[in-house]
């Protein structure tokens, strides 16, 4: 049963065609992780977040952020730990396990500049630390799957760790000692599964060195499918006289790095495209991609490229789209300057019907803080996530000048998913 949301203040303006709440209503500077992690504990009790220590400039090595947990019941919040293993996008990767005693996330030793994962049960305060580090954990909280948190600012801010610069290493090429690391959460041992040399030699199809001499490759984005039988990886490749276009490539294998298939290949996101996510079935990735001529649409294949095809013929992408296991519905948000956004600094939480072709902008909310960054790292991104039983949505906003987490209720809209 998901617990009653009473103590927190609803949000209303714009009417919302759903419930919604803010569930950090006093201390701002607090976001859920990302799009494809549910934010929501197992039971769907609690939520774990990262909150900042300040929202007006670019954090520097060493600086503390906090890991709060949320009680949807009791109303209350709790800071459970500190951690420097954090940067401004997703925070310190902060998302659940198997159960509420196992909530994952990254801190950083700052003797060595060394990030780790940690496995820490919020209720007792018992805490074990990770040889490798978190970036998703497979829902039954037995691995977790990361790219080198150091080096994935090369590409893009705000999505790994903070050091000094003396302490990220920079790629040349397809290094072979850099690539995707699985830690296994029990013991804690990390293992790289797949360097990139070999997940560039070895894709299918293959990747045509022609088009990728003179420039350097670096992991980003690594997720497990929701039966831990898959991972996905963006693999970004930049040129290194920096006139042509970063190449990014969606790659999945299986997780012991064996199976080596491009889903969605560079040729097509070159294009215009972004946030590829897997689909329920484990089988399938999404993503928005441009379409020539009809702009930006949200996209499935297979993990190995194969039935790639429209979701929906007219519905326009947008945003961070992840999809019910109904096949059916989907939630996203938008970027500022996104054709659905409103031209104000505010963005639609959308709940898209495939079948029906229906779109409703279920929530609007303001999302462009005062301080953005010199690189946009400071922007705040909704990244609406489904609870667990796909009833309730979690989303970052920022209506009131500092980044607060809301909870919107859609169990009308949508069944539930034991």
């Amino acid at each position: 049963m998901q617990p009653a949301m009473a103590c927190f203040p609803r949000y209303t303006p714009h009417d919302p065609s759903v419930p919604v709440w803010c569930i950090t209503p006093n201390e701002g500077g607090t976001i859920h992780r990302f799009f494809d992690t549910s934010p929501f504990s197992p039971s769907g009790r609690y939520v774990g977040l990262t909150r900042f220590p300040f929202e007006d400039h670019v954090p520097l090595p060493g600086d503390p952020a906090r890991i709060v947990v949320v009680d949807l019941a009791e109303g209350t919040e709790r800071v459970v730990a500190e951690t420097r293993g954090w940067d401004t996008q997703l925070g310190a990767q902060v998302q659940w396990g198997a159960t509420d005693a196992q909530l994952l996330f990254n801190d950083m030793d700052t003797d060595t500049w060394r990030p780790f994962g940690v496995c820490l049960d919020p209720a007792t305060g018992d805490r074990r630390e990770l040889d490798g580090t978190v970036y998703m954990a497979s829902l039954d909280g037995r691995y977790a799957v990361s790219p080198c948190l150091l080096r994935t600012g090369a590409t893009q801010a705000g999505y790994g760790v903070i050091a000094p610069r003396e302490h990220v290493p920079l790629n040349q090429g397809a290094p072979k000692d850099d690539g995707i690391f699985v830690t296994d959460t029990a013991t804690g041992e990390c293992h790289m599964v797949a360097s990139l040399a070999r997940i560039v030699a070895e894709a299918t199809p293959r990747l045509d060195p022609e088009v990728y001499r003179g420039g350097t490759f670096y992991a980003f984005h690594t997720k497990f499918n929701p039966q831990g039988t898959r991972l996905m990886l963006v693999l970004r490749w930049l040129p290194n006289d920096g006139q042509q276009r970063m190449h990014p490539n969606v790659i999945t294998m299986s997780p012991d790095g064996s199976d080596i298939h491009v889903a969605i290949p560079a040729s097509r996101w070159v294009l215009g495209g972004h946030h590829p996510n897997w689909c329920p079935d484990g089988d399938t990735v999404m993503m928005n991609l441009e379409m020539p001529g009809e702009g930006l649409r949200f996209v499935s294949a297979n993990y190995d490229g194969d039935d790639f095809r429209l979701m929906h013929p007219t519905l326009i992408g947008s945003g961070h789209p992840a999809l019910h296991p109904d096949g059916r519905h989907i939630v996203t948000d938008a970027y500022p300057g996104e054709p659905v956004a409103y031209g104000d600094g505010s963005v639609p939480i959308r709940l898209i019907d495939l079948e029906s072709g229906q779109d409703d902008a279920i929530v609007r909310i303001h999302i462009v803080p005062p301080e953005t960054g010199p690189r946009n790292e400071l922007r705040v991104d909704p990244h609406p996530a489904w609870n667990r039983r796909y009833q309730r949505v979690a989303f970052n906003g920022c209506p009131d000048g500092t980044r607060r987490v809301y909870v919107a209720d859609l169990s009308g809209r949508v069944p539930a998913v034991d």
